[in-house]
């Protein structure tokens, strides 16, 4: 495994709110889409917590959890897909600003 101060994390949470959405939507398990929302919540966290402490993870988890939360009634007002994007362009625009231009290979 990568070091923590070394994983990219904007792709990482986009991984887990558009796979979560995805894997939910095509097996029909939405649970499974929360495990794999919920592990690309903690792998990225792990970074977030090794370049900037507990105020990045605190800051970037709700944003990432809150824009997860955020995306059903969002979703109710402009579609699933512009939803799930507009959320996922949040949080990964925030992991890309706050955390990952942090890593030493920026």
């Amino acid at each position: 495994m990568k070091p923590a101060e070394d994983v990219q994390t904007a792709p990482i949470a986009a991984l887990g709110l558009i796979g979560g959405y995805l894997t939910a939507r095509e097996s029909g398990i939405r649970w499974l889409g929360g495990v794999l929302l919920g592990a690309a919540g903690i792998y990225a966290g792990r970074s977030w917590l090794a370049r900037g402490g507990v105020k990045d993870v605190a800051l970037l988890s709700a944003l990432y959890l809150g824009g997860f939360g955020a995306s059903h009634p969002l979703a109710k007002k402009v579609g699933p897909w512009p939803s799930v994007l507009a959320v996922t362009a949040l949080s990964a625009g925030a992991a890309a600003v706050v955390s990952d231009s942090k890593a030493p290979n920026n």
